[in-house]
């Protein structure tokens, strides 16, 4: 069934990495395979000194909730210093768990029970299971900078930045070494811009059963 709260979330996502000052710019960022093709979900991050970085004010929470036995959405973008909220909007019980070095810890969900949001202070990737169902697999990306997004169908984001000298690169579980760790340097003025990011090699195959969940498609 259409989950409204995740349309919400991910709406909040897209605009995540978005200031708008008179000298800012509208940088556009468009993320493609090999081929051409427009890649969908591929996080977007674009880091500089911290002293360009704009206070805002970042969402309260994020939802990493759990539906038909997945969890949603595969992959959640969350600035570090922001909570996760975990409800189970299913009716059956989940034991959800990381062991990764950004965030560590293990939350037993219930449908009737709600449980506090957890605190995100550490940058890193955050990969989920459940010790209930083997399957379940979903990732929490902490990002070190204001500056980030999601790339939409068409494949791009647009992120407003403030003039200065960044570095732009890419993070998604299915992206290949060469391409997370590829960096581009950007000189961002107060003219808008527009970036094509082909990558280097195709996305690994991917570990999750996406019939199982609507609206889950080949990149997620």
């Amino acid at each position: 069934m259409f989950n409204a709260r995740v349309v919400l979330i991910a709406s909040l996502l897209i605009f995540c990495g978005t200031s708008l000052s008179s000298n800012a710019a509208q940088v556009t960022i468009n993320v493609q395979d090999k081929k051409g093709n427009p890649l969908t979900n591929i996080v977007v991050l674009v880091r500089g000194d911290t002293e360009t970085y704009m206070t805002k004010e970042m969402p309260a929470e994020a939802i990493m909730d759990q539906i038909n036995r997945e969890f949603v959405p595969h992959t959640l973008v969350v600035q570090k210093g922001m909570h996760v909220k975990f409800p189970n909007s299913d009716s059956v019980q989940h034991h959800v768990y990381s062991f990764s070095p950004a965030k560590t810890f293990e939350l037993k969900l219930y449908s009737e029970l709600e449980v506090e949001p957890f605190l995100f202070d550490q940058a890193g990737v955050v990969e989920l299971g459940c010790n209930v169902h083997d399957w379940m697999l979903g990732y929490i990306y902490v990002a070190d900078t204001p500056y980030f997004a999601q790339t939409n169908v068409q494949g791009a984001v647009s992120i407003d930045i403030p003039a200065g000298d960044y570095e732009l690169s890419l993070w998604h579980p299915r992206l290949a070494d060469e391409d997370i760790q590829r960096t581009q340097k950007i000189q961002i003025t107060s003219k808008d811009l527009m970036i094509t990011q082909a990558l280097l090699a195709p996305l690994l195959p991917s570990l999750v059963e996406y019939d199982a969940v609507e609206g889950f498609n080949n990149y997620d």
